[in-house]
């Protein structure tokens, strides 16, 4: 399964129409082997839905999700009754591959899907809603950290930024804007995307940009919620 970035959510709190996740981002410290995502259902009538996890990759600036037994859900069929909450517990399963210290952490999404109701139990499944939960285990060591390596290159006559991350963290890149000559232009006020240890992230530069290349940028960006400033070089074919 392959997912644009755009589509999967992120942030403090997620919520949509009556439903609330909490927390939206889960990180397994060294030697813990269960975390919890609560639902909370703040409506009149029952919420139903289905949890399934995967291993994430990405591929060609897109999201790989491949299905994997390395980390569980339960329960995979949920029913949250009105103006209550419920716990999905995850749980790294007995044998599961340990990340060894020094190694780039294990990146996983699990995928949380608004049913009509009945369609859970169902073959063919109409999805009304889909929430999307990073969720990471880190080294042995709990050592590990981004490192964002920016430059800028031009395709099919489209001037491009990319962040590849050459570090052992993902980066949650947040807020973006980047310095051409005396100009700052800004690319995002949130999310512009994740880039996961040893991939990269890719955004066409808007045209108040691209008409002053090719030129060194400067770039102003947060990211895992920390400001960072650094240079994006013109890529040389």
């Amino acid at each position: 399964m392959v997912l644009g970035t755009a589509g999967l959510m992120a942030g403090p709190l997620a919520h949509a129409a009556n439903l609330q996740i909490s927390p939206v981002s889960i990180s397994f410290q060294p030697g813990q082997n269960a975390a919890g995502i609560q639902l909370q259902n703040n409506g009149d009538t029952p919420l139903y839905g289905q949890v399934r996890v995967y291993a994430w990759d990405q591929r060609d600036g897109n999201d790989a999700l491949t299905p994997t037994t390395q980390l569980v859900a339960s329960p995979p069929v949920i029913e949250v009754a009105p103006n209550s909450t419920q716990t999905i517990r995850l749980v790294r399963r007995a044998g599961a591959q340990a990340t060894p210290a020094g190694a780039a952490e294990q990146t996983y999404r699990i995928l949380i899907d608004e049913l009509p109701r009945g369609d859970s139990q169902q073959g063919n499944v109409a999805i009304r809603l889909q929430y999307s939960v990073p969720a990471f285990v880190l080294p042995a060591d709990g050592q590990a950290a981004p490192k964002l390596e920016w430059s800028t290159f031009q395709r099919d006559g489209a001037w491009h930024l990319r962040a590849f991350n050459a570090g052992t963290l993902h980066a949650q890149i947040g807020a973006t804007s980047v310095r051409i000559g005396a100009r700052d232009v800004e690319l995002s006020k949130g999310l512009l995307g994740y880039a996961l240890p040893g991939r990269a992230r890719e955004w066409a530069l808007p045209p108040d940009v691209a008409s002053g290349m090719p030129a060194p940028l400067g770039i102003q960006a947060t990211v895992n919620t920390r400001p960072e400033s650094a240079s994006a070089v013109v890529a040389r074919d």
